[in-house]
């Protein structure tokens, strides 16, 4: 369920991506214009033009300084979404064996009842518990990441600087053109933080993290590929930041697991009773009503009989 979950917020983000990175359009002439373009990928192109004038006139120096500048304003953010899961995630371990029961029952379920009985429980278990059901990751981060990541496409394809051989040189390799040594790049380091981030996690949980390890780098990959070069370049810078990111996480886990133990232990995990014993409870409160109905009938009759003699 967390698998299909998060493949599908993946490509939500994809989706929505592509959208963005669409709305650019051309005349007939070839010029590009639109909202994107216009409000976002123009000024996108000043500043990298200044960057790479103070820069030697090196455009890819211009786009690792943008994207330093980028993830250095969203760093903070991101480590605190970050320590926010990790939380998630160190509450999870303790109420894995009623989670556990859940899921069996859930897995058994036939009836359309007896499958949002289930459900009902599950939420009630993480809602008790302080445990949100999208493992703490606030989209906020990712929400703020989708502008700039359609400035930077829009400004990279559709800079005349960079479609020019000379200025769009950087390391031996085109930025205005796709190249695959670079969305490899791109696919590897986050391969890398997808890795670091199952540090220090129970062995269960990693099992859980696994498509989100695989999808994601290709996902960045295969954008990369279709993309310019220097889109590639800003993935590829983005992902050693996002592996800073990840190290430092794991560097104050075990001060996050030992504020979730003290936390548990001053409000130990709330038990969430299954359905059946609530059916049960309710069957025979509806039995006691009816006893109770029936032998206030009995005695009205009694007394109605002894009247009447």
């Amino acid at each position: 369920m967390k698998k299909l979950k998060h493949i599908g917020t993946l490509t939500a983000i994809a989706g929505l991506a592509l959208f963005l990175t669409g709305c650019v359009q051309r005349t007939k002439s070839g010029k590009p214009y639109g909202v994107i373009y216009d409000y976002l990928a123009v000024p996108t192109q000043h500043i990298m033009n200044w960057l790479a004038n103070l820069l030697g006139g090196s455009y890819g120096w211009a786009i690792i300084a943008v994207t330093f500048i980028i993830r250095m304003v969203l760093l903070p953010m991101m480590i605190e979404q970050s320590r926010k899961a990790t939380v998630q995630q160190e509450k999870m371990a303790y109420i894995k064996p009623q989670l556990t029961e859940i899921q069996k029952r859930q897995k058994n379920a036939t009836t359309n009842d007896e499958k949002a009985a289930v459900s009902q429980q599950m939420m009630a278990l993480y809602r008790d518990n302080g445990i949100s059901m999208t493992g703490g990751m606030g989209c906020l981060p990712i929400l703020i990441q989708f502008p700039i990541f359609a400035a930077l496409y829009a400004a990279i394809q559709y800079s005349p600087e960079l479609a020019s051989g000379t200025h769009s040189l950087f390391m031996g390799f085109s930025l205005g053109q796709p190249n695959l040594f670079l969305a490899a790049l791109s696919f590897l380091v986050y391969l890398l933080q997808g890795w670091l981030g199952t540090l220090g996690i129970p062995a269960e949980q990693k099992k859980s993290m696994m498509s989100m390890m695989i999808v994601s780098p290709l996902m960045i990959f295969f954008i990369s590929f279709r993309a310019p070069a220097g889109l590639g370049l800003y993935f590829f810078v983005g992902g050693i930041f996002a592996c800073i990111q990840t190290l430092i996480i794991y560097w104050y886990r075990p001060r996050i697991r030992a504020s979730v133990e003290a936390e548990m232990k001053k409000n130990p995990p709330k038990v969430v009773l299954p359905p059946e014993p609530a059916k049960a409870a309710s069957s025979a409160t509806t039995q006691t009503v009816a006893q109770e109905h029936l032998s206030n009938r009995k005695r009205n009759a009694g007394k109605q009989q002894h009247h009447h003699n």
